[in-house]
């Protein structure tokens, strides 16, 4: 990092105060590019500026930020700003690892909390080992950022993605919107006309190998509903076509499933149908089994054969060994 102004250097000096309690006088020279003299000044700019920075004299003494009932101000990087947004936003998140942005970030902030509070937060993140929703996958920060601004810039972008069944490809879209639902990341884009995958897609951000932002504009649809349109078009585009009769009426089907599995249609007053695609039939036929209503898988024969063998294993599961004998052939 190079700072060239007194404002900037004393900034970034109480930024690596945060990073690395007990700097000694000669670090910060070497880390801001200015004598071991001229360090000293900067603390004593902070200090004036009412930032309590203490010093700790011998070996292994140095500048720390002290703390106090009120919090002296934090500077964060862009990574740890964004980790700590993504973090709250899927709330998976390596909170105590210090290497990881969220962690460096959550560091510094207890290390300004009052010493009482601090020993309490500091008990926690050490003692807690945290469970997050495993089908919950944060994407690279990076790309995500890359992502959020192209689309408040109005700016295309080409995309190599790969999906669950290992097929990649490279498309050119019109980022809409960046949404986080189900736990997961998704772009919320139109893929252009000429493209083979063109029309409104959803991919999910984790899956994005290579990113390029283009200097093309484009202009986004008026008055859409980012997060209702991303359900709405969660289950189009993939490989593996999907349809459901189940017999129980639309509202009921839509109580017990997740969202984004398809386009649900009444059918008739007990009756309703559920179309869309997957490029996982087998965790497909997974979220099916949550239905409390007979169902059929009248399309797709990718999503038949993975309903029948994961019927095959749950009647296995609760058969006894007579029955599973007699079913032997």
């Amino acid at each position: 990092m190079e700072a060239t102004n007194p404002t900037a250097r004393a900034l970034l000096c109480l930024e690596l105060l945060q990073e690395s309690p007990g700097t000694t006088a000669e670090r910060l020279g070497e880390r801001l590019g200015v004598s071991s003299r001229a360090a000293r000044r900067y603390v004593g700019i902070l200090r004036e500026a009412g930032i309590p920075v203490e010093s700790v004299r011998g070996p292994y003494g140095g500048y720390r930020v002290g703390r106090g009932l009120r919090l002296p101000p934090l500077t964060f990087s862009a990574s740890e700003a964004l980790g700590l947004v993504m973090a709250v936003l899927d709330g998976h998140h390596d909170a105590g690892d210090t290497t990881d942005p969220v962690g460096s970030a959550l560091a510094k902030i207890i290390r300004a909390l009052p010493e009482d509070v601090a020993a309490q937060a500091e008990a926690v993140r050490r003692a807690t080992s945290p469970a997050p929703d495993r089908a919950a996958v944060r994407p690279d920060p990076a790309t995500a950022a890359a992502l959020v601004r192209a689309s408040s810039e109005h700016h295309r972008v080409r995309l190599s993605y790969a999906s669950e069944s290992g097929r990649e490809w490279t498309v050119q879209v019109d980022p809409w919107a960046v949404v986080v639902r189900h736990g997961r990341w998704y772009l919320l884009c139109l893929a252009r006309p000429a493209e083979q995958d063109a029309g409104v897609r959803t991919y999910r951000v984790d899956r994005i190998r290579e990113l390029e932002v283009l200097a093309d504009p484009f202009t986004p649809p008026t008055g859409i509903d980012p997060v209702a349109l991303l359900e709405e078009h969660l289950a189009s585009g993939w490989e593996h076509s999907t349809e459901v009769v189940v017999d129980a009426p639309a509202d009921e089907v839509a109580h017990h499933l997740p969202g984004g599995l398809g386009r649900l249609e009444q059918v008739d007053a007990t009756t309703s149908r559920l179309v869309g695609s997957t490029s996982d039939p087998w965790w497909y036929a997974q979220q099916l089994v949550r239905l409390r209503a007979p169902y059929r898988v009248v399309g797709g024969p990718e999503l038949q054969a993975a309903a029948r063998e994961l019927g095959a294993r749950l009647w296995s599961a609760g058969a006894t060994e007579d029955e599973v004998d007699r079913a032997m052939p």
